[in-house]
């Protein structure tokens, strides 16, 4: 495949062999960034897990300090006053049984579902569309609850839901490119802290092995271990 000159460009810049600071790479990703829209910035982290042991799952949330810069579309399945709290709290889409019938009609324009735990009967029977996009309302997420208004308030802030692959490696989004450059370290820490704290006390070995910043058109730099929030 030829490299386009974009591509060439870039590896004149980047040392693909050194271990970059945080605030480093985030400076040369956004210096790098030639592109004709805003790229975001995505973190990948290689973990000494095995996710086919359950207390080995790395799996949670955690609300980035300045958000995700993307406009998440929020769709809560409930009945009752629950539909009109979750409008009101900023909700897209709020409903019961119409949505139901919309989800089986193959619609799934939103980012998240949030569902109260007395429809999870009805709307677990979707599991086998809603999960392999990623849309399943889960109670350790934080998007089965009772508050729908806080879930929603917490999704549209920047909250963001992770999960390790089989691989062991934690993707993830952490902002747009766009944004100052503090921010943007903010958010990448607030994410490697919680990762971090989320160790399993039957991992062996070493548990972050490595852990890469890159921008969605960009390089991939590895960010070094002496990271206070990997420490």
């Amino acid at each position: 495949m030829k490299t386009s000159k974009r591509v060439k460009e870039i590896r004149k810049t980047v040392d693909s062999s050194k271990e970059y600071k945080l605030s480093e790479a985030i400076k040369i990703l956004k210096e790098t960034s030639k592109v004709k829209f805003v790229e975001s910035l995505d973190c990948a982290m290689r973990l000494g897990v095995d996710p086919r042991h359950a207390d080995q799952m790395i799996r949670g949330t955690v609300s980035l300090p300045n958000g995700t810069g993307k406009e998440v579309k929020v769709l809560v399945v409930a009945k009752g006053a629950k539909i009109q709290e979750a409008l009101d709290a900023g909700a897209d889409f709020a409903g019961f049984e119409e949505y139901l019938e919309k989800i089986k009609g193959g619609w799934a324009d939103v980012d998240v579902v949030v569902a109260t735990p007395d429809v999870m009967g009805e709307l677990g029977k979707l599991g086998k569309i809603l999960g392999p996009k990623g849309l399943m309302p889960n109670p350790k997420s934080g998007t089965v609850t009772m508050d729908v208004a806080k879930a929603v308030s917490e999704v549209k802030a920047g909250k963001i839901e992770f999960r390790v692959e089989k691989t062991g490696i934690v993707h993830t989004s952490l902002g747009k490119l766009s944004f100052e450059p503090d921010k943007l370290v903010e958010n990448a820490n607030a994410f490697l802290s919680t990762i971090i704290k989320m160790k399993p006390s039957s991992a062996k070995g070493t548990y972050v092995k490595s852990v890469f910043l890159s921008s969605t058109m960009g390089p991939g730099l590895k960010i070094t271990k002496d990271e206070p929030a990997l420490l």
